[in-house]
């Protein structure tokens, strides 16, 4: 039993979004740094959130929402890779054994 190809690309998936919302971190620390330097004239405040107060309560829940898609995706992307090398393990032990049961006798002979 092989893997199949979605399994590999949702493995991918997981892995590359989980890299996505690692480095988040560190551009919201310079999201906040620009919030408290500029205030009123933040990228935040170009957006809507003028008040200082309403812009770092903004990103103290967007910093909670990227940790916690962080987090969520390294959980799915070590359960679908552990699950393939495992699957692929379990296949190649299958076809040692099958191969090694189909040669002669006088293999094992010498």
């Amino acid at each position: 039993m092989r893997p199949h190809r979605s399994e590999y690309i949702l493995a991918t998936l997981y892995s590359l979004l989980n890299k996505i919302f690692d480095i988040a971190p560190e551009i919201l620390i310079g999201v906040a740094v620009d919030c408290v330097v500029n205030q009123q004239n933040s990228w935040l405040a170009h957006l809507g959130l003028v008040n200082v107060k309403v812009q770092l309560v903004a990103l103290g829940a967007l910093t909670f929402l990227i940790w916690s898609f962080e987090s969520l995706f390294e959980y799915l992307y070590s359960i679908k890779w552990r699950n393939l090398a495992q699957t692929v393990q379990h296949s190649l032990r299958l076809d040692a054994y099958g191969h090694v049961q189909n040669l002669d006798m006088a293999t094992f002979e010498q």
